[in-house]
């Protein structure tokens, strides 16, 4: 059996095409949303409303964790908008669904997928075709082998689409119970696998993740959302602990295969 797994998409429609090939399956973590591209400031939704300098602006600020004047300046931007009577919400919406109709169609199938924090689950359903099973605090036997799947990410300064409280994403790995692959988009809270070495920052892990882990000893734990961890791979007792890749700018999935 041999699974391809991919996460943090980004708009990478063209590689997802091509994620399959040679696959049993693929399972997809999340970050299909290309909002703002931090190597390439013309990419992304971002830009695409308010240009390539604002784009900058924005990465350097946040980068230097000025969330207050990051905020400030999207404000300025999008109070623009709204004067000229193009609300936030209806033009994020449009974006999103135009990227998501590219995406899910690049699918290969089986896929089988779970949010991640830049991702619009409410969407999901209307794009997500027979050949893509969508979970979320769930689980699926792919091979044989148990998968469970948690997406979404945790509160954060960023405000990201799909952020929720530690407690119902706690309940969420609860739910998920005794598996053979963990699947979450975001990793567990361990500072090696949430440091961003290019962003300068910790992004949030789980510390509820950690806990299951530890108590229910996954053969593996697969996650995203880190682009460039300070460590991607690490063993917590019995489990091997994996950031499978950036797949935005990398293309290439990482493969499990027994």
């Amino acid at each position: 059996m041999r699974v391809h797994v991919v996460s943090d998409v980004h708009g990478n429609s063209r590689g997802l095409a091509a994620a399959g090939d040679g696959a049993d399956a693929v399972v997809c973590l999340g970050d299909l949303v290309l909002f703002l591209d931090y190597a390439d400031h013309s990419r992304g939704i971002f830009p695409e409303l308010f240009g390539a300098g604002n784009a900058r602006t924005l990465v350097e600020l946040r980068t230097a964790r000025r969330f207050e004047e990051a905020r400030a300046l999207g404000r300025r931007l999008w109070g623009e908008l709204d004067r000229a009577g193009r609300s936030r919400e209806s033009v994020i919406e449009e974006a999103v669904r135009k990227q998501y109709a590219e995406l899910f169609a690049a699918f290969p199938a089986p896929t089988y997928a779970t949010y991640g924090n830049v991702d619009i689950p409410r969407l999901w359903p209307e794009y997500a075709g027979p050949g893509v099973t969508v979970l979320d605090g769930q689980r699926a036997e792919i091979g044989g082998r148990v998968f469970g799947f948690v997406g979404g990410g945790l509160m954060t300064p960023m405000r990201t689409p799909y952020e929720i409280g530690d407690e119902e994403y706690a309940a969420k790995i609860e739910a998920v119970g005794e598996v053979d692959v963990l699947c979450t988009h975001i990793p567990p809270d361990v500072p090696e696998l949430c440091y961003d070495t290019v962003a300068r920052r910790f992004e949030r892990g789980s510390s509820a993740l950690l806990e299951a882990i530890r108590r229910t000893r996954p053969r593996y734990s697969l996650f995203g959302h880190v682009h460039q961890p300070l460590v991607r791979r690490m063993r917590i007792g019995a489990t091997e602990c994996i950031n499978v890749g950036h797949f935005n700018a990398t293309g290439t999935p990482y493969v499990l295969q027994w």
